[in-house]
């Protein structure tokens, strides 16, 4: 998921990126911060030792996945830790092993790539990152993650059955040694250092298993960047495509939101009125057949990207749905949009409490909020709640589009680079500004540009901030697209801070007034009840008074 981004001349640019307790609500008074204690006893936390022991044995049983999303949890908890830090960079390496190479845009550029054309594609990405990451790279730690590629790389089946056919387990195994040994060795000080040993590493891989250099190279731009930091990654073609299909709202496909679990794709949201939609797929369904492949005998991944395809195609899946029913359909890919603004509502009629759900931050979302502002407005809005709960993201103007609808002057948010090019100031405009008492709702999986309209709302005290503390995700990406082949890079150019210079990374927005809540908008629903969800509850009695709070 992305987070924010702008348009320039240059490159596109992007910020990314990603609760549970019931108590009776007291009286909040306006302008003070109260936090709701749970009445359940504490849970026991586990230690570092044993979320590292967990984590070994996901790694075991080939559940990479699972192990990444697990170190990285535990690393919320224990930041800066050596041991969980290298597993979980282990761990991610798989993942992206294993994704790329179920990715049909991926596997035709090994297939068709030069090995000049790939070093010219690690030529370009190299110079991106010299003239625009946020930071001085480090070309030794850029070459030694394309090496760790490598290095894992020959440990999969897949990748072995593909490109080292009759190659003995010992030959691989002394080839990892000398990548372990003899290339890591090699001092890496320059980008002219690094290029030399990736076309080292592609020589001497040749020579020993007689790999395509083009294969090897390609591990090495997809670790360069990797190498950077947790949102700098590359971009195979068809995640370039999607890429660009989610900052402008749409894309082909059956209009699904899939999460992989337990051998199988766990539908967590239907786009209403999309392909899937009206062929019956609803949220908590399980894809476990796409095309007559078992979701059990392929990657999640590979799955996933066979649901992709052009529009008008047909693919064939199967449905378990939560009552065990198995269903065969066959669903026509089409052109869907994608809301980001949802269950636009007068919450509450009596004091015209009005509430939407911002979903993500992409080209149509400064339009999409207008209407439901002006929809809100003709309906008796009298103060109003924005909830960006588990939203992560996406343009960075869109977000300084949304703030500067209720901020009348001042800076909203604030960037700042390595270049001088990424240093610039947002500031609000006075025309347009809606004057309606404001909550915003957060929680811990707010992040970037959800986090810039937080932020502002909050720094401008123009509103209350109702919830957790969000995700800290504070840095500007860029989306370069690469001359040399049909990829591109999404890369760290910028770090961005809220009007009163707080930085946002790893920090994230803390909130006037924090709740721990167990619901939140669920398959894009509002609950029945709003005790079902103690934010929404403590968001909409606190609109209630600041409401009252302001009638002569």
């Amino acid at each position: 998921m992305y987070t924010s981004s702008s348009i320039s001349s240059r490159h596109l640019l992007i910020l990314l990126s990603v609760s549970v307790f019931v108590s009776p609500l007291s009286t909040i008074a306006r302008g003070q911060s109260q936090v709701l204690i749970p009445d359940e006893p504490p849970v026991a936390i586990e230690t570092a030792s044993d979320l590292l022991s967990s984590g070994k044995e996901l790694e075991k049983q080939n559940r990479w996945l699972d192990a990444f999303s697990h170190y990285e949890e535990a690393l919320r908890s224990y930041p800066g830790n050596d041991q969980l830090d290298t597993r979980h960079t282990l761990a991610e390496i798989h993942c992206d092993l294993e994704r790329r190479y179920a990715d049909t845009s991926f596997r035709s550029l090994t297939a068709s790539a030069t090995e000049q054309q790939a070093l010219d594609s690690f030529g370009e990405i190299t110079r991106k990152v010299q003239n625009h990451y946020v930071e001085e790279p480090q070309w030794h730690q850029l070459t030694w993650r394309g090496t760790a590629n490598l290095d894992v790389a020959l440990t999969k089946s897949s990748f072995v059955n593909e490109f080292l056919k009759g190659v003995t387990p010992e030959r691989i195994s002394q080839f990892r040694g000398k990548l372990r040994g003899d290339v890591n060795r090699r001092v890496v000080r320059s980008l002219a250092d690094a290029r030399e040993l990736v076309a080292y590493a592609a020589r001497l891989a040749k020579q020993e298993l007689g790999i395509a250099p083009s294969v090897v190279v390609l591990e090495y731009c997809c670790g360069a960047i990797s190498s950077l930091d947790q949102y700098s990654t590359y971009l195979t073609g068809s995640q370039l495509d999607d890429v660009y299909n989610q900052i402008e709202g749409n894309f082909v496909g059956l209009g699904i939101e899939l999460k992989a679990e337990d051998d199988s794709l766990l539908i967590v949201n239907v786009i209403p009125k999309g392909p899937a939609d009206r062929a019956g797929i609803r949220q908590d369904d399980r894809i476990v057949m796409v095309d007559g492949h078992s979701t059990r005998d392929i990657s999640t991944e590979r799955a996933a990207d066979m649901l992709k395809g052009l529009e008008g195609s047909e693919v064939r899946i199967r449905i378990i749905s939560s009552d065990l029913a198995a269903r065969d359909l066959t669903v026509r890919r089409e052109r869907v949009d994608v809301p980001c603004v949802e269950n636009v509502t007068i919450i509450d009629s009596k004091t015209g409490v009005g509430y939407f759900w911002l979903t993500s931050f992409q080209k149509t979302t400064s339009r999409d909020v207008d209407q439901a502002l002006w929809k809100l407005h003709r309906e008796g809005m009298k103060s109003l709640i924005v909830d960006v709960r588990g939203n992560p993201g996406g343009l960075l103007t869109a977000s300084v589009e949304v703030a500067d609808k209720f901020i009348h002057e001042g800076t909203i948010v604030s960037t700042r680079g390595r270049s001088p090019r990424e240093n610039y100031e947002y500031p609000a405009h006075r025309v347009g500004t809606w004057p309606v008492p404001l909550i915003v709702l957060i929680d811990r999986d707010t992040a970037s540009a959800s986090e810039i309209f937080a932020g502002a709302i909050r720094d401008h005290s123009r509103g209350r901030v109702v919830g957790e503390r969000s995700y800290g995700k504070g840095s500007v990406q860029g989306i370069f697209q690469l001359a040399a082949a049909r990829a591109g890079v999404r890369l760290t150019t910028a770090r961005f801070f809220s009007p009163s210079g707080h930085q946002i990374s790893k920090r994230g927005i803390h909130p006037h007034t924090q709740v721990h809540s167990s619901a939140k908008p669920v398959g894009h629903q509002l609950p029945a009840d709003l005790g079902d969800d103690l934010a929404l509850q403590t968001a909409v009695s606190m609109a209630e008074e600041m409401t009252l709070a302001q009638r002569p």
